[in-house]
């Protein structure tokens, strides 16, 4: 189904990998593109409840991009492209199936975007992250500028960013970048068992937990309303009266996503 990635699903958890190890799994525009249909895919698709994104090898999550195809764009062309790296990377953000990055190695410039665009992230103890765009007189393009910020701290971003220094695992632990950082041979394992909890939530309310948030960081919306609007909507499921009457009953609740 696709060139550059690879998809299995089980238990209702998709793991996506990125399958370009000979180039340290980099986001040419094809892949880029295949990874975007891939999460629109799963958005609508029902039997998914969760999604694991990672890369292929164990020396990189996603090295960058590919910087060949761009090295001579104009202005305009550069415009073109951040705008559609950022709608790809914003359709991940806004997937209603959460997205955990598994992140196994490098994760640098548009491999670090891709990460934060995702819900969570669980790093190996040998990842390692950076947006050394600067370096090339360039600056993050797919969101990189924003979401750094958002995660970590104005502060420390304008830090990273203007020095292009590398962070490791526990910097991007300690600073807010990831969730969790675990031994390298524990990071599936790790992102199947947080999947797996998510996996058994009502998916309705999960996938309003998404808008809700998100929305606390989308200028000129308001979050408490969003948040009034998404519990209003969980009010009419079928779910909520499932996870009511499980509470009430002292059982497990079968949640149908309806």
């Amino acid at each position: 189904m696709y060139k550059h990635l690879i998809t299995t699903t089980e238990n209702g958890i998709l793991t996506i990998t990125i399958n370009r190890p000979d180039k340290l799994n980099a986001l040419n525009r094809e892949t880029i593109e295949e990874l975007g249909s891939a999460v629109r895919h799963a958005a609508e698709t029902d039997n998914v409840r969760v999604v694991i994104l990672t890369g292929a090898g164990e020396k990189a999550f996603v090295a960058g991009a590919d910087i060949s195809e761009f090295a001579g764009f104009d202005r305009a062309q550069g415009e073109t492209l951040a705008r559609g790296g950022q709608e790809i990377f914003l359709a991940v953000e806004q997937c209603v199936k959460p997205v955990i990055a598994a992140i196994n190695g490098f994760a640098l410039g548009g491999g670090c975007e891709l990460a934060m665009a995702c819900h969570i992230r669980i790093a190996s103890e040998t990842a390692r992250f950076g947006q050394p765009e600067v370096k090339l007189g360039l600056i993050p393009g797919y969101g990189g500028t924003q979401r750094m910020a958002w995660l970590s701290g104005k502060g420390k971003a304008m830090e990273w960013l203007m020095t292009a220094d590398m962070i490791d695992a526990k910097e991007a632990w300690r600073t807010g970048l990831v969730n969790h950082v675990v031994p390298a041979g524990e990071l599936m394992e790790k992102s199947m068992e947080l999947a797996g909890k998510i996996a058994k939530q009502a998916p309705l309310a999960v996938a309003g937990v998404i808008r809700a948030v998100n929305a606390a960081f989308e200028p000129g919306t308001d979050g408490y309303a969003t948040e009034v609007a998404e519990f209003g909507k969980c009010c009419a499921t079928a779910d909520f009266r499932e996870g009511t009457a499980a509470f009430l009953e002292k059982r497990k609740p079968a949640f149908s996503g309806s």
